[in-house]
C-alpha cells in the first residue's frame, strides 16, 4: 500500500479570498459601478443637481450682468460680465454640493446599507474609502461639464481646449471636497443630524469664497473677511478650475487643494479605523464591536 505523499514545503498554500491587486480591483470598481448606476436610476438627483447653479446663472447673473462687470484679472484677458465670471464657480459649487450628497449616502450606508457589511470586510478601510471618493468624483464631473455644456449657450467665452484642460482641476477639486465630506460623515451617527452640520459647512464655504464675486471687491469692504475667504479651500478650488479652463495655471491654489485633500482623506481614515478612530469610541457602525 503506497504511502501519503508528503507536501511539498516549497508550495504556496492557495489563500482564500482575493486581497490580492486583482481583488482590490474588483473591489474598487464594483463600489465604484454601484455609485454610478445609483446616480443613473435617481434622474431627479442629476437634475437637482444643475437648478441650483442653472437658477444663479440664468436669473441673479442677469441681473447682476451691468452692475457687477469685472476688470481685468487673471486669467482674464480683457473685461468680462458677470456670468462669465461665476461659471466656474457655480460648476465648483456643484462639486461642493455633490460632495456632501455622498457624504450623506455614506451616513446612511454605514449604518443600514452596503457599506456596513464592506467595512467589515478584510478589505482595508482606506481602500474602501479611496473608492467610495473616487465615484463621488466621478458623478460630480459629469455633472460639472453638464452644466458647463448648458452654460456654453450663454456665451461664457470659455475655450473649446479649456475644457480638457479643466479636468485634472476638477478631478483634484472633487477629491479635496469628497475627502472633506467623508471626514464629516464619520462625525455624525445618525442621518437626521446631517442637514444642520451641512448648514454650517456648504453655505459658509460657498458664499465666503470667490465662487461669486472676486476677493479683490471683498477686501475693499472688509479686510478680515478677504482673510477668510483666502483661508477657505474652497475658494482654491475655484480658482484652481477658473484658471485651468482658460489655460493658466494656479500653482497656489493647486497646493491648497491638494494638501488639503490628503489631509481630510488622512482624518476620515483614522476616524473610520476601528481601532483608533471615531467609529472605535462609538462601537463602530452600527454597533460593530471594535
Amino acid at each position: 500500500m503506497n504511502a501519503p505523499a508528503q507536501a511539498d514545503p516549497t508550495q504556496v498554500a492557495p489563500t482564500r479570498g482575493r486581497l490580492d491587486a486583482a481583488g482590490y480591483l474588483i473591489c474598487f470598481l464594483g463600489i465604484v459601478r454601484r455609485e454610478l448606476l445609483r446616480f443613473f436610476n435617481q434622474k431627479e438627483r442629476f437634475f437637482s443637481a444643475l437648478v441650483r447653479p442653472l437658477v444663479w446663472l440664468f436669473i441673479f447673473a442677469a441681473g447682476f450682468r451691468n452692475t457687477l462687470g469685472l476688470s481685468i484679472t487673471p486669467p482674464y484677458e480683457t473685461y468680462v460680465l458677470y456670468e462669465v465670471y461665476v461659471v466656474p464657480g457655480l460648476a465648483t459649487m456643484i462639486q461642493l454640493f455633490n460632495g456632501m450628497q455622498s457624504s450623506l449616502s455614506m451616513v446612511y450606508d454605514r449604518e443600514v446599507g452596503s457599506m456596513r457589511v464592506l467595512l467589515t470586510s478584510p478589505y482595508p478601510r482606506w481602500s474602501l474609502l479611496l473608492a467610495k471618493l473616487a465615484a463621488g468624483v466621478a458623478v460630480s464631473i459629469i455633472q460639472a461639464y453638464v452644466f458647463l455644456a448648458i452654460a456654453a449657450f450663454w456665451e461664457t467665452d470659455i475655450p473649446a481646449w479649456g475644457y480638457l484642460a479643466a479636468l485634472p482641476a476638477f478631478i483634484a477639486a472633487g477629491l479635496m471636497l469628497g475627502a472633506i465630506g467623508l471626514f464629516l460623515s464619520s462625525l455624525v451617527r445618525q442621518l437626521e443630524n446631517f442637514a444642520s452640520v451641512m448648514n454650517f459647512v456648504i453655505f459658509p464655504m460657498f458664499f465666503a469664497s470667490s465662487a461669486l464675486y472676486p476677493l479683490w471687491r471683498v477686501r475693499e469692504s472688509s479686510d478680515t473677511l478677504y482673510w477668510i475667504c483666502q483661508a477657505n479651500p474652497f475658494t482654491h478650488a475655484v480658482e484652481l478650475v477658473r484658471f485651468a479652463l482658460y489655460g493658466a495655471f494656479n500653482p497656489v491654489s493647486c497646493a491648497v487643494v491638494l494638501g488639503t485633500g490628503i489631509v481630510f482623506f488622512t482624518l476620515a481614515v483614522i476616524a473610520y479605523d476601528p481601532g483608533r478612530g471615531l467609529m472605535a469610541r462609538r462601537g463602530g457602525p452600527a454597533g460593530e464591536a471594535a
